[in-house]
């Protein structure tokens, strides 16, 4: 039987009624994320058939163009020496050059209309390209939002059951959730932010360039510009995977790591071996947020601070146990010595201790590191 008191249920309700609006509101950015993508799309394909529209009407025009110059010269001849042509001929030589004027005046009209739409294209291209940055940047402190709803807020008032000393747990939840809400915002600020903010400048550069008529110039700053977005939505995403891989709850821990390392492998141009002993199996939740939040850090230090090259990871889950070993090439360390700021190694021995298991690290300088968990297996 549950022992919540009313205040504690109240406080569910409220947790409650906030996830369900901020879902809603994710979702709805979602959306609007999308329609401005597929819209982005469109546009672009659009921009592309006005592109060659341009150069087929300037190639045309120019054809024309010589074709009514010499039309000129016949008539200027044939005004010269009009006696030695008949009227039919004088007629047909002016009507003939008239026509041609029109339409090479149409013809340039349509040129200059195409390249008013084209303009009109790029400049709604780059502002959907900025409608859907912000919309990822709302997607993902939404999902932080979320997951401080999920994941720590809902567990408020099982921990309050068991804690004995209230005010220092509370502590301890504001010190967690400052340090996180600092390490997400140094990695918005050190990725997307910066991206964002070069995107803005290079915007202006293209608006300059095309004021200034040189088209190719300015096509090649949008194309930098479009590859800078792509590594930015790159960016605004690998914060969101972070933050809660939405795999670990549909696919369990095995395939969510293996994601997780393939997509680390890839955007840090480095080599990382996962092997898995033992039961394909889906573990009870908390050891599985545990364990990929493991690999997380661990892998985390020995790109940013280890500087490897190389790492591997194996993964062993049996019945009532279950051991993890990180292994690395990089630069190492002295675990004697004290490291200051070595929080993330602290938070892993803390988060192991909470399952009655023990961390351990053998690393040399210029030897690399090796990390071993082993953790009894309880499931609920």
């Amino acid at each position: 039987m549950s022992t919540l008191k009313p205040k504690e249920k109240a406080l569910d309700y409220i947790i409650d009624e906030m996830v369900e609006v901020v879902e809603k509101s994710k979702d709805e950015i979602f959306n609007i994320s999308e329609e401005a993508r597929v819209e982005h799309e469109e546009l672009r394909r659009e921009l592309r058939e006005t592109k060659e529209s341009v150069l087929v009407h300037i190639d045309e025009g120019d054809q024309l163009e010589q074709r009514v110059r010499y039309s000129r010269q016949r008539l200027s001849e044939v005004s010269k020496y009009f006696d030695r042509y008949s009227e039919q001929e004088i007629r047909e030589v002016y009507e003939s050059t008239h026509d041609m004027q029109t339409e090479l005046a149409m013809l340039r009209q349509e040129e200059k209309s195409l390249r008013l739409k084209r303009d009109e294209l790029e400049r709604r291209i780059l502002s959907l390209g900025q409608t859907i940055e912000r919309a990822n940047g709302l997607a993902s402190k939404i999902t932080v939002i979320l997951n401080y709803l999920n994941d720590d807020f809902k567990k408020v008032n099982e921990m309050l059951e068991e804690a004995k000393e209230k005010q220092e747990f509370g502590l301890k939840i504001i010190e967690a959730q400052e340090e996180e809400r600092k390490k997400i915002s140094r990695e918005i600020h050190d990725g997307p932010a910066q991206m964002l903010a070069n995107i803005l400048l290079r915007s202006e550069l293209v608006d300059r360039t095309f004021r200034e008529g040189s088209t190719d110039d300015a096509l090649k700053e949008i194309k930098s510009v479009r590859k800078m977005i792509r590594s930015s939505l790159y960016e605004v995403r690998r914060i969101i995977y972070d933050l809660r891989p939405m795999a670990l709850d549909d696919l369990g821990l095995l395939p969510t790591i293996k994601r997780y390392l393939a997509t680390t492998e890839e955007y840090n141009q480095i080599r990382i071996d996962f092997t898995s002993i033992g039961e394909d199996k889906r573990l009870s939740q908390p050891y599985e947020i545990a364990f990929f939040r493991l690999v997380q850090e661990a892998v985390q230090n020995a790109v940013k601070h280890a500087e490897a090259s190389h790492i591997r990871v194996k993964l062993e889950i049996y019945k009532d146990r279950i051991t993890m070993i990180i292994q690395d090439n990089g630069k190492g360390f002295d675990p004697k010595q004290k490291r200051d700021k070595s929080f993330g190694l602290i938070g892993m021995r803390e988060r192991v201790e909470m399952f009655e298991g023990k961390l351990t690290i053998d690393s040399a300088i210029g030897k690399g590191t090796r990390i071993t968990i082993k953790v009894p297996y309880k499931p609920n």
